[in-house]
């Protein structure tokens, strides 16, 4: 079981806030240091400094860390064409070393869309637009130098591309997509993706989702994707330590039971095991105080070394 940090930087971060607590989880051991993908704070509240830029974000942390993993959970297809956006992530994965892992989605939150002027469809075409985006993400990253790609689709085309410049990663970076849709998710997960992730979500929801995949995967003739979860995390050495760590983020803390990762380290890493029965391989821990570093010493002292 990989454990992997996550955090939603709109809700207010600068770049040096980010950069300690990725230096942080790469010195304790953590696997990967994950961002959302947003352009303005979720909900009500002090906004900060203001949302920062995904990409220009992974970029910095390409070259001020070492070995951890690093990526977006997740990229909204809204945001950024495809071409440009296979271009960022190869020359992230570049700068990195080969550290960079992509997370797609359709994107959800209008509000954002709004408040930038970023266009905002239906979901019908923005699931469209998923899949030509998966499509021709995939096309660029594997067609051979020296080759060239094109692609018509409904939403995009593109014409003898030189599908440059080529990421680290051979064949291509790794594609996670989320979400617990019925029909459609499982299908693109089956086609496109190396990791599918189920967010927030309990046992029963979880493991109904990871069979949906399981079934598209085999109609597809492909071998099972990796299977992952996103938990909010709250972890304390005492009852007092949870309570405290819970109010300081806002959260209610029976519901963080009941639907997170929240207790002592023996419960959450109880709740972890499983989570691995179902099969998850990775643990993507919401952590959303980002200036609480003791609690990403916890996690690590107390509970990576025992999954």
């Amino acid at each position: 079981m990989k454990l992997r940090i996550f955090t939603e930087p709109q809700q207010g971060a600068t770049y040096d806030e980010l950069l300690t607590v990725a230096l942080a989880a790469e010195r304790l051991g953590f696997d990967a240091f994950f961002r959302s993908d947003h352009y303005m704070r979720l909900g009500t509240g002090d906004p900060g400094p203001g949302s920062t830029d995904a990409w220009t974000t992974l970029a910095g942390l390409a070259r001020d860390t070492s070995t951890i993993r690093l990526g977006t959970m997740v990229t909204p297809v809204t945001f950024r064409l495809p071409g440009p956006l296979a271009i960022s992530v190869a020359q992230v994965d570049q700068m990195s070393g080969g550290r960079v892992e992509l997370g797609l989605g359709t994107g959800w939150y209008d509000a954002e869309h709004t408040a930038y002027g970023i266009p905002f469809p239906p979901i019908g075409e923005r699931f469209g637009r998923f899949e030509e985006q998966l499509e021709i993400l995939v096309g660029l990253w594997t067609t051979p130098k020296g080759e060239t790609f094109s692609f018509e689709g409904a939403h995009y085309r593109l014409a003898e591309s030189p599908a440059l410049p080529k990421p680290v990663q051979s064949p291509k970076p790794p594609i996670i997509i989320g979400g617990t849709g019925a029909t459609r998710t499982p299908r693109l997960v089956a086609r496109f993706a190396d990791e599918y992730n189920v967010p927030f979500r309990t046992l029963q929801d979880t493991s109904e989702a990871f069979d949906r995949v399981r079934k598209a995967c085999e109609a597809e003739g492909r071998e099972q994707v990796v299977f992952s979860v996103a938990q909010t995390v709250c972890v304390g050495s005492d009852d007092a330590e949870i309570a405290r760590r819970a109010e300081a983020t806002g959260q209610d803390l029976a519901a963080l039971r009941a639907t997170g990762l929240a207790g002592t380290p023996a419960e959450v890493a109880e709740k972890i095991g499983r989570f691995a029965e179902l099969g998850v391989e990775r643990v993507y821990l919401q952590v959303l105080d980002l200036d609480d570093l003791e609690h990403l010493e916890l996690i690590s002292d107390e509970i990576l070394s025992h999954v």
